[in-house]
């Protein structure tokens, strides 16, 4: 998002707490801009000075993470990110371009599913996006401008990556095993769509006009880019070679949904999606080709964030609540001072 944004123009300022900067694959992560290390439940008034928008992605990004601790789930996605609002609100910063997510839509009866459908959320972190989707509308008026991007399940190389996501680390199998082996059926439907058209979308957004975006949903995707997990196997296995690919009979995963992306391919200026799978997964065997992925670097607890966090736990370096242990020298002291 970053180097996209800045490409643009803009000048960008990032605010992270650093759980995954472990997560190299290849070149290092663009980062000629200002960094502001800290929680996102901790970002003070003075952190706002100077900023005329925010994107606001974080939060703990994996469904299963809910499963580590529920509370803490809630406090990150849910009440850090309307505090931050109010915040926003109360140092006159208008636009303010929120991350949601298709995932709201949950196990969906309906043929296909657009903004107006109902939610059925089947986790904490969707319930969260709902939550938030709806409180911030709440605080919509004329000097506070909120925009909801409900992403589908994001895909593509990167150079923080993320193997927990379907597509990347089905063709992460692909690379490293030559097989991919499911243990669900696979059918299940999923829209996907590249990280890079999440990011031009986040763009267009920002530059739109207020009148286009102002307390507006979204669904970021192309329509003919739902598929069913089985679909996703075979289209990959078409990009790695001798790939063999098996299923299973049962899936425990209750999420199945088709999204319609009509409205923001007519609706958001300046927008389209530039990105398939087969385009996309020809991108990861590429990325995987130069950096001579192994199986260990695909294992590798980083890259996959219930992994990472659990890690982090188990190691001290987190306490209970998610915040960074108060040792001494830690690049977070000012936040854990703070929060001390």
């Amino acid at each position: 998002m970053a180097p996209h944004i800045a490409g643009a123009g803009h000048d960008v300022v990032g605010l992270d707490t650093g759980y995954f900067r472990e997560a190299q694959l290849g070149s290092a992560p663009f980062s000629d801009f200002r960094t502001i290390v800290k929680d996102v439940r901790l970002v003070t008034r003075a952190d706002l000075d100077g900023i005329d928008a925010v994107i606001h992605l974080a939060g703990l990004s994996n469904d299963a993470l809910g499963e580590i601790s529920r509370r803490v789930t809630f406090d990150i996605n849910h009440r850090a990110t309307m505090r931050l609002a109010a915040l926003c609100k109360a140092a006159g910063i208008s636009r303010f371009v929120y991350a949601s997510s298709c995932s709201i839509y949950g196990k969906s009866s309906a043929d296909i599913v657009d903004e107006s459908s109902p939610f059925d959320p089947q986790t904490d972190y969707a319930v969260c996006k709902m939550l938030d989707e709806r409180e911030l509308s709440d605080l919509a008026d004329d000097t506070f401008s909120p925009t909801f991007l409900r992403n589908a399940t994001a895909y593509g190389a990167s150079p923080r990556m993320r193997f927990d996501l379907v597509v990347n680390n089905l063709a992460a199998l692909a690379w490293t095993t030559n097989r991919i082996a499911m243990v669900s059926d696979g059918t299940p439907w999923r829209p996907i769509v590249h990280v890079l058209d999440i990011c031009r979308a986040f763009s267009a957004a920002l530059e739109a006009p207020r009148e286009a975006v102002h307390d507006r949903v979204f669904n970021v995707g192309r329509t003919d880019e739902n598929y069913q997990i089985r679909d996703i196997a075979a289209a990959i296995a078409q990009v790695f070679p001798n790939c063999q690919v098996s299923f299973g009979k049962t899936d425990p995963d209750q999420r199945s949904y088709r999204v319609s992306f009509d409205r923001v391919a007519t609706e958001l200026p300046g927008f389209s999606c530039e990105w398939d799978l087969i385009k996309g997964a020809t991108q990861l065997r590429q990325l995987y080709e130069q950096t001579g992925m192994s199986e260990d670097i695909f294992r590798h607890r980083p890259f996959t964030r219930i992994r990472q966090l659990q890690h982090l736990l188990s190691t001290a370096q987190i306490d209970s609540e998610f915040y960074w242990a108060k040792s001494v020298g830690s690049p977070h002291a000012a936040e854990l001072a703070q929060h001390a």
